[in-house]
C-alpha cells in the first residue's frame, strides 16, 4: 500500500515538473505579447492596467496596488545593440537619470547592483535602484534592459521598499522570466 503512495506521488511530482503548467503552480501566470515580441511571467492576484500615454503594458499587485510591473518600449538609435549603448553600470546611470529621476522630478534613484546575463542568445542587464519619491516613500526597482529589432525593452518592477525583503526573490524570478525575441 505504502509503496503505491509513494509511486503515485513520485509520478504526480514528475509530471507537474515536466508540465508548461508549472510556472502556474509556482504561482506564476504568462503574459506574451507576440506583436512587440517580448514576454515575462507575473505574481498570480496581479491585475493588468491600461495606462493612457504610459508602458506598453503594467500589472499591479491586487492588493499592494503599488507594487507594479510595467514594460516601455523605445527606439534605439541608429540600431545599436545593448552594448554599444553602454555597460550595464552606464545604463542604469543613463536610465536613472532620464526615466526614474529626471531633473526637476524630486525624486532620486541610486543604482545599486548592475550586471549581464545571456538567455537564449540574447544580453540582458539587470539593473537595480534604491528610488526616493517626492512624498519621501522609498522604493525598490529591479530592471532587465534588453534590445530587440531596433527597440530598446525596459521591463521594470517597482516595490515599496518596506516590502521590497518579503518578495525580492520572487520580484527576482519575473525579472529573470522576462524575455525578447
Amino acid at each position: 500500500m505504502w509503496k503505491r503512495i509513494v509511486f503515485i506521488l513520485l509520478l504526480v511530482l514528475s509530471l507537474s515538473f515536466s508540465n508548461p503548467g508549472v510556472a502556474a503552480a509556482a504561482g506564476f501566470k504568462s503574459f506574451v505579447d507576440s506583436y512587440d515580441g517580448y514576454e515575462f511571467l507575473y505574481p498570480n492576484g496581479w491585475l493588468q492596467v491600461k495606462v493612457a500615454n504610459g508602458p506598453d503594458v503594467v500589472f499591479h499587485d491586487l492588493i499592494e496596488i503599488s507594487e507594479n510591473v510595467s514594460v516601455v518600449i523605445s527606439p534605439v538609435p541608429d540600431d545599436k545593440s545593448l552594448a554599444e549603448l553602454g555597460t550595464p553600470t552606464e545604463v542604469g546611470y543613463k536610465l536613472a537619470k532620464a526615466a526614474l529621476a529626471p531633473p526637476d522630478s524630486g525624486r532620486s534613484a541610486e543604482l545599486v547592483n548592475a550586471f549581464e546575463r545571456e538567455s537564449n542568445g540574447k544580453t540582458y542587464y539587470i539593473l537595480e535602484f534604491e528610488v526616493k519619491l517626492p512624498n519621501l516613500e522609498d522604493r525598490h526597482n529591479v530592471t532587465s534592459v534588453a534590445v530587440s529589432r531596433g527597440k530598446l525593452f525596459t521591463f521594470n518592477a517597482s516595490i515599496p521598499e518596506r516590502r521590497w525583503q518579503r518578495v525580492q526573490g520572487l520580484m527576482e524570478d519575473v525579472v529573470n522570466s522576462f524575455s525578447v525575441y
